[in-house]
């Protein structure tokens, strides 16, 4: 199968300053804490003038846009959510309207992740114009990550459209690479219950701090005996939040929680991770200090509720599995340099899609993780564009593998 190359980079070409524009239009509307309404009309908007087959918001909120009804289902995989701009003094432009220098759009999302959405988006389109999505049913799905991970592609299997796809593209930034699985997660909530006293008559009381400081320093210095993967790379923990209850700053706090966030590399189990935790509590403490791994049960901006425990299976696939090989075949053929296969820092939707329903998936998307969640969120628009080439060609790839 001749696949077209060359028609495909013209398409691109000739809807370049579209794509650069849905990209600023999507990032000018602010979706944080989960509020992907607005920005899901936006790109539903796209979607039906592109002519997609099905265009709606799932029950969680999420964006679905559907192109043709085969056998073979594909997903491209972008969350459209963003974390907050934190201080908004520490950035020097508006973070939703951004600034281009020097062919880098920065702004809040441009790298993480609403920089993969137009690519996907005017890729499926190609594809299917050019009969590459013959015999595939193709979805975009954009949808909501940042505050549990894996979440919109459960309910996306399990809850609405009940779907269970052959293969996932996971657009998180890449650096153009192709991408191909990262450390897992478990998060964990240790609660150390006390007494109140007024302070000034503290040694009346029992301070519910004082019984979580061990726990935290022994955290502080678990990671050197964490486990190690070749690929995955070493396991991670660190103590990430901390909450208290008092009658107030002149009382002695009678509860106290500090939360951690447990990397886990291949060969490393959730049960034995939160018994590390649970083992670095005193023997005179372990009566009033509880460890638990954590639930998801927030309500979505629709008011929907989808429980799920908090635990990120690791996952990864070996450079000879086919979706991979399929990955990097696309690459040469749109013409972008050798470059080894890579994994993500940080946690992705590939929690789910692969680490807990085992299905196929590799990422691939424009800019560097490492300016995710920083005022420098930003991204190469030349990249943005390139990468809709990428999207646009790899259902042939598939097929004719």
């Amino acid at each position: 199968m001749t696949l077209p190359v060359s028609e495909i980079q013209k398409r691109v070409a000739v809807q370049r300053d579209a794509i650069i524009q849905f990209l600023r239009d999507i990032c000018a509307i602010p979706s944080m804490e989960s509020q992907i309404g607005p920005v899901g009309e936006r790109v539903q908007t796209e979607l039906r003038r592109l002519n997609y087959d099905e265009v709606r918001f799932d029950r969680m909120g999420n964006t679905i846009g559907r192109i043709g009804a085969g056998p073979k289902v594909l997903v491209y995989d972008s969350h459209i959510d963003t974390v907050g701009i934190g201080d908004p003094a520490a950035w020097a432009w508006d973070p939703f309207k951004g600034k281009i220098e020097d062919g880098i759009f920065y702004a809040r999302g441009a790298c993480d992740e609403k920089n993969s959405t137009p690519g996907m988006v005017y890729g499926l389109a190609i594809a299917r114009d050019l009969g590459l999505l013959e015999g595939w049913t193709a979805y975009y799905f954009g949808n909501m990550e940042e505050w549990c991970d894996g979440i919109a592609p459960n309910t996306f299997v399990e809850v609405d459209p009940k779907v269970r796809p052959d293969f996932v593209v996971i657009g998180e930034p890449t650096r153009m690479q192709v991408y191909r699985g990262h450390k897992g997660r478990v998060e964990i909530k240790v609660v150390a219950k006390g007494k109140s006293a007024h302070a000034a008559s503290n040694h009346l009381g029992d301070n519910a701090i004082y019984k979580l400081l061990p726990l935290i320093a022994g955290v502080r210095d678990l990671e050197p005996q964490l486990g190690d993967h070749e690929f995955l790379g070493h396991g991670k923990i660190t103590v990430s939040d901390l909450h208290v209850k008092t009658p107030s700053i002149n009382a002695v706090p009678d509860e106290a929680t500090v939360f951690i966030d447990r990397r886990l590399t291949f060969g490393e189990d959730k049960n034995a991770a939160i018994a590390q935790v649970r083992a670095l509590i005193p023997p005179e403490h372990q009566a009033s200090v509880t460890v638990e791994e954590m639930i998801y049960d927030d309500p979505s901006y629709t008011g929907f509720v989808f429980p799920v425990d908090k635990y990120f299976p690791a996952w990864a696939y070996e450079e000879i599995h086919p979706l991979v090989q399929a990955g990097a075949q696309a690459r040469r053929l749109i013409g972008l340099p050798e470059a080894p296969t890579g994994k993500w820092s940080f946690s992705t939707n590939g929690i789910y899609w692969a680490g807990k329903a085992n299905i196929p998936s590799i990422g691939f998307g424009p800019g560097d993780e490492v300016t995710a969640h920083t005022v420098n969120d930003s991204v190469p628009l030349e990249d943005v564009v390139k990468s809709t080439e990428f999207y646009a060609i790899l259902p042939g790839v598939i097929a004719a593998n």
